[in-house]
């Protein structure tokens, strides 16, 4: 009939079925997650390698400490960290880094310019303590700071020249004070301090000075600390 539908029912069936278009959505790239994963992984892992030694050596030297064994200086603990801003100078007024003194142990003695015969005795054993320390010493720097700004005496600055030099730095006793201690009783010039290569005040020595016995507690320390740290700045 003409009204009919004049579809063929044969040519529905065999019609090509629609195509709908969809867009792929982003692929997450596991493999590429799981590289970025391990390679942090591995970067965490080498930061751990690099830090153990140091972790290691510090903990067997206040941690583990062996029966019958006694320090003859005081362990100061927690250590204490060497102030970013300490305001230090040399002996021309020009501004020096407290980052700068980092990298070496450090025996230090602290005072007033007008270094009297117990300042000039502290100064010999600071000498004497790196030189008794034998093929360890160049991991020893030597430092006087200075508590004022009056002049420093011309021949002990020559004395101190000689090599290997002591450095000598200028720092208000206020804010050294604020870093190093006395024990009590005692002045802040009375003592020798010993500072560690990461600037950490760790030891102070008693009074009156006996360098033979503080020399075994500097050994120890080096020798505790032989796995990461090396001579020179």
């Amino acid at each position: 009939m003409s009204g009919s539908n004049s579809s063929n029912p044969a040519d529905s069936a065999t019609a090509e079925p629609i195509q709908l278009a969809v867009h792929s959505m982003p692929r997450l790239d596991v493999a590429a997650q799981r590289r970025v994963g391990a390679g942090r992984g591995k970067l965490l892992l080498i930061l751990l390698a690099c830090a153990a030694p140091v972790i290691a050596s510090y903990f067997t030297y206040y941690v583990i400490r062996p029966e019958g064994r006694s320090n003859y200086a005081t362990l100061i603990e927690p250590a204490r960290e060497m102030p970013a801003a300490l305001p230090l100078t040399d002996l021309h007024g020009r501004a020096v880094s407290a980052s700068t003194l980092r990298g070496q142990w450090l025996i230090v003695v602290a005072g007033p310019s007008e270094c009297d015969s117990d300042c000039e005795k502290r100064l010999f054993a600071q000498r004497q303590l790196r030189e008794m320390t034998g093929r360890e010493r160049e991991r020893i720097d030597k430092l006087w700071l200075v508590t004022d700004s009056a002049p420093v005496k011309p021949e002990l600055l020559t004395a101190l020249a000689a090599t290997p030099a002591t450095q000598v730095l200028r720092v208000p006793a206020a804010e050294l004070g604020a870093w190093l201690a006395a024990a009590p009783g005692e002045s802040l010039e009375s003592h020798l301090y010993l500072v560690d290569p990461m600037g950490r005040w760790m030891m102070r020595a008693p009074v009156p000075l006996e360098p033979a016995r503080f020399k075994r507690d500097i050994d120890r320390v080096l020798r505790a600390s032989s796995s990461w740290d090396n001579a020179g700045r």
